[in-house]
């Protein structure tokens, strides 16, 4: 199962299971905050209390590219499988004229028009939409996003890394759009989902804390950095993979050594090369069943969306990810 991880990564966001773009291509994530440009305020409280987007607006990417939108966006493509997701539960379905071929939530997006993959999407046929804003997620590369504004498209590209980064994208595009309530409201539930998972463990001792190793695609795991390594650390727990940065071919010996308490997976994805389910091959791994995890069954599958696209569910992941670890202490 050995695999270069630039070749492997488009294989990987195909299956949703974004992200794993490597250190070398990290890019900053949006601010916390409007950057300065960007003139996002409340109406006069006087006369209304909902928020609207001042515009002309002029907001920075990821990339460090500033975007400017004279009006609220009426025609929008995404590119990334999370970020329709983020539209959709803008209430946004009316605007998107175009998604990418793998988005496959709300069920909505499956009959929006598709324009390509995640990683080289289809330059004409986001072209004859006519967008008025394209946003391209994590697995959009460089070049392709320079591309699309060289052909004078408004491209805004995010590159979340934690789930800060995540509430933050939400947030911009709120922005963006003229949705901010709705954006506001969708952080404030996410963030109450965050504080239920992280009181429930908020009494394990340090001591008492169980080691994950979690797979999301045949021969890999993910380290410090990335959100998936954070979904375990918020539910109380321990990456055994910690000791390494972003994502990583697994070494099948050290992962024998840690033994884990508990393993999760992906759950639904099948090896190309073997046509084997990844919980089939974590399973027949030699040694492994010495593991504590899989001789007590502590062997979970993650809803792999859940766990991997860094969009408005991504909470839920990491409830379900708590749950799997501690369900004494997480309901």
């Amino acid at each position: 199962m050995k695999r270069s991880l630039p070749l492997f990564i488009p294989v990987l966001i195909a299956l949703s299971l974004v992200g794993c773009s490597g250190a070398g291509n990290s890019q900053p994530a949006p601010n916390a905050q409007p950057p300065a440009k960007q003139e996002a305020s409340q109406t006069n409280p006087a006369t209304s209390t909902v928020k609207e987007t001042t515009y002309p607006l002029t907001v920075k990417d990821a990339t460090g590219k500033e975007v400017t939108f004279q009006k609220a966006p009426e025609r929008i493509i995404s590119t990334s499988p999370a970020e329709t997701e983020i539209l959709f539960a803008l209430g946004l379905d009316d605007r998107i004229v175009g998604v990418s071929e793998y988005d496959d939530y709300p069920e909505a997006a499956l009959a929006k028009p598709k324009v390509g993959g995640v990683v080289t999407p289809n330059e004409e046929a986001i072209l004859s939409h006519n967008p008025d804003l394209v946003i391209g997620g994590i697995s959009m590369e460089k070049a392709v996003a320079d591309k699309l504004k060289s052909l004078g498209m408004p491209v805004y590209v995010t590159h979340p890394k934690k789930l800060d980064d995540i509430m933050n994208n939400i947030i911009a595009m709120g922005v963006i759009t003229n949705r901010q309530e709705q954006a506001e409201k969708l952080v404030a539930q996410m963030k109450q989902d965050i504080a239920e998972v992280t009181d429930a463990v908020k009494n394990v001792k340090p001591e008492e804390k169980k080691k994950v190793y979690l797979e999301f695609s045949p021969g890999w795991t993910v380290g410090k950095g990335e959100f998936m390594d954070e979904l375990i650390t918020l539910s109380g727990a321990i990456n055994v993979a910690s000791d390494t940065e972003g994502w990583n071919a697994i070494s099948e010996e050290k992962i024998l050594k840690d033994d884990p308490d508990v393993i999760l997976y992906a759950n639904g994805i099948v090896d190309t090369a073997t046509s084997k389910k990844l919980e089939d091959i974590i399973l027949s791994r030699k040694g492994w069943e010495k593991m504590k995890a899989i001789r007590d069954k502590q062997v979970f599958g993650m809803d792999q969306n859940m766990l991997s696209r860094p969009g408005p569910r991504i909470t839920q992941g990491l409830k379900e990810v708590a749950k799997a670890i501690y369900p004494d202490l997480v309901k």
